[in-house]
C-alpha cells in the first residue's frame, strides 16, 4: 500500500505567505501521532501548482488546498489521518 503524500509548496509566494508555519504544524502533528514513517512529505518550489495567488498551497493525496494556514493544515491532517482507536 502506498504512503499518503503531502506536498507543501515552498515556492517564494507560498513561503512568503506562511507555508513555513504550515510545515511546522505538519511536522508537529506527525510527531504527536507517530506518523513520521507513514507519510511522505515532499517540499520544493519545483512542485508549484500554479496557484500562487491562492497560496499558501498544500496538496494532500492529490487534492489541492488553497489559503492554508497552520490550523487548516491540522484539519487536513485530521481528515487524512484520523486518530486510531484501540479495539
Amino acid at each position: 500500500m502506498a504512503k499518503p503524500k503531502i506536498v507543501i509548496c515552498m515556492g517564494s509566494s507560498c513561503f512568503a505567505r506562511g507555508n513555513e508555519k504550515t510545515l511546522e504544524a505538519c511536522e508537529r502533528f506527525m510527531e504527536e501521532r507517530g506518523l513520521k514513517d507513514e507519510v511522505d512529505v515532499d517540499l520544493g518550489a519545483s512542485l508549484c501548482t500554479g496557484n500562487c495567488a491562492d497560496g499558501p498551497v498544500v496538496v494532500a493525496d492529490g487534492k489541492v488546498y488553497r489559503h492554508v494556514d497552520a490550523q487548516v493544515m491540522r484539519d487536513i491532517l485530521e481528515k487524512t489521518f484520523p486518530e486510531r482507536r484501540a479495539p
